[in-house]
């Protein structure tokens, strides 16, 4: 399964973004929720150790693969998780609402204000539903995120 985050402009403290499937060659489905992340300072052909604020950072764009895996921020709880990305270490997909809460992870929400998601829980339960079902059936799941 390949699952696309594409990302509005960033605000100041946030960037929102559309969590959509793929459902053919190039063809994605109408969004499964919004997201929210932290500011984008991706700088293309500038390493990320150059632009990366600690836990205020969006991951930078690219294609990802997600695996389920416990996370010891979270208890130990199963969680989706974003394989090498550059310059980070554990980034997830998880619940929360706003900038405070995302530390370089994707938050997601079928609600949104402009700054922040609601309706967290839910989403999450919705998208890490459907990765367990991939999981389940052997397939793999990437994410492919999206600059504005």
């Amino acid at each position: 399964m390949k699952l696309r985050l594409q990302r509005h402009p960033s605000g100041p403290s946030s960037t929102i973004g559309e969590l959509s499937q793929e459902l053919a060659e190039a063809v994605y489905s109408d969004r499964w929720c919004w997201t929210c992340e932290d500011v984008i300072r991706e700088r293309p052909g500038v390493s990320v150790s150059e632009w990366k604020v600690p836990g205020q950072t969006a991951i930078p764009e690219g294609t990802y693969q997600i695996i389920l895996s416990h996370s010891p921020r979270f208890g130990g709880k199963v969680l989706p998780e974003l394989l090498h990305v550059p310059g980070f270490s554990g980034i997830r997909i998880h619940a929360g609402n706003g900038p405070g809460d995302t530390e370089g992870c994707v938050l997601v929400g079928f609600d949104c204000d402009g700054t922040n998601v609601l309706n967290s829980r839910a989403a999450l339960g919705f998208v890490q539903q459907r990765i367990e079902d991939c999981a389940r059936e052997g397939d793999r799941v990437y994410l492919e995120v999206r600059n504005p």
